[in-house]
């Protein structure tokens, strides 16, 4: 059967994409692994979600109800336990996708991909933490998956791992639940996450160990205490360090975008964000491939999933419309000082478009440029843990463009 989209992912950006594609008159096929669509917002119970895309501030089960009834209203046809297993190119107009569901094996055929398959979490031996194999180490994803959808206390005397803002919001829940949070460890002299969340470790007298890692866990059957090390500006351990003593270890030491279906079919991925090389239609180097969401880039907002969602989908409309997007000249775009990563990677110049961007260290009083099209903008602040967000107009012209942060 052949589709004019295939969406993979059932989060706010596949649920964008695919609510978007089918407005835009797309027939539209909907897969995701999961029996609910929603991805992670239905266990995100805390508010801060819509305020970019509706104006409001949302709950993650209320922001994945609106998506989820946007995609029921559109037409769009919706398969869930449906895991993708492959993405294969059967010409640039044609490609098939394989998934396995309940029912057995299944390929569809689609003109073009919308790749919205998310993030999953580094695990302890990516952050290098040895010792016992014991009950009560969890990642950030999986204790706000037992409290907040089963109602499972994952544990009473609690260290996290990382500062970022999955850590922080799951420092105030288990705090809210009556536990007690020993110690957010973070590697990295500044802390992760937003402002309004770094609040939490105030609000609740939460103690912060910055420039320290965890490297060891030891228990007999379940988690009795982590030793916690000092490290240097390269993040090298110094020092014997202490032990803190605790029944629960939350590891919430970021996110990695899920890409190897892409990686298998061929797309190029770029090391600084982990995700595909793309242009301003959010187009990755296969044809009609698309990519959004946090298996684009890590997102600090899930706003910016959904708008890269309605991004793709618009790209991927041009190229069913068009059996391709016409060559053209791309404008390559570079990373300047400070920018750890930008995102889109390659532009046409004829339409406006959303940039990415995070930054490689705490910058104040920032100077944001791009000089080969006179833009400048003074910033108060930027955070790596805080997505610098930029509009930039059509009809830039030459051969690259460069983001400056000085």
């Amino acid at each position: 059967m052949m589709y004019d989209v295939v969406v993979v992912g059932g989060g706010p950006a596949g649920l964008a994409s695919a609510s978007e594609s089918s407005k835009l008159g797309l027939r539209t096929l909907l897969l995701d692994e999961n029996p609910r669509l929603g991805g992670i917002l239905p266990q995100c119970i805390h508010p801060g979600f819509g305020l970019h895309c509706l104006g409001e501030d949302l709950t993650g089960p209320e922001f994945a109800h609106r998506l989820i009834e946007e995609v029921r209203g559109s037409g769009v046809e919706v398969r869930t336990q449906a895991h993708v297993t492959s993405l294969a190119m059967r010409s640039d107009l044609v490609k098939e996708v394989t998934y396995a569901s309940p029912q057995g094996t299944e390929a569809v055929q689609a003109k073009a991909v919308i790749y919205a398959a998310g993030a999953r979490e580094r695990h302890r031996f990516e952050v290098g933490i040895a010792g016992d194999r014991v009950a009560g180490i969890y990642t950030a994803g999986e204790a706000q998956a037992m409290m907040d959808l089963y109602g499972v206390m994952p544990g009473r005397r609690v260290v996290i791992v990382g500062s970022g803002d999955v850590g922080l919001i799951m420092a105030r829940r288990f705090a809210l639940e009556g536990a007690e949070v020993v110690g957010v460890v973070e590697m990295l002299p500044y802390p992760g996450g937003l402002a309004r969340n770094l609040m939490i470790l105030r609000d609740f007298d939460i103690p912060l160990y910055l420039s320290h890692k965890v490297t060891e866990v030891r228990g007999r059957g379940r988690v009795e205490r982590v030793k916690v090390v000092r490290v240097n500006e390269e993040l090298r351990e110094t020092g014997e360090g202490f032990w803190i003593d605790c029944d629960t270890l939350l590891i919430s030491a970021g996110l990695v975008p899920r890409v190897k279906i892409l990686r298998r079919a061929g797309a190029i991925m770029d090391p600084a964000t982990g995700g595909p090389v793309v242009n301003d239609r959010l187009e990755t180097t296969l044809p009609g491939v698309f990519a959004a969401g946090n298996s684009l880039i890590i997102n600090d907002l899930v706003d910016y999933a959904v708008e890269q969602g309605r991004t793709a989908a618009k790209g991927a409309e041009e190229f069913v419309r068009g059996n391709g997007i016409p060559t053209r000249r791309w404008i390559r775009v570079r990373r300047g000082g400070y920018v750890r990563f930008v995102v889109p990677h390659m532009l046409g110049g004829d339409r406006d478009f959303w940039l990415y961007a995070r930054v490689s260290r705490p910058v104040e009083d920032a100077l944001v440029e791009v000089p080969e099209i006179g833009l400048r903008r003074k910033v108060p602040v930027l955070k790596p843990s805080e997505m610098l967000r930029l509009r930039i107009k059509s009809g830039v012209e030459g051969g690259r463009v460069t983001l400056v942060i000085r």
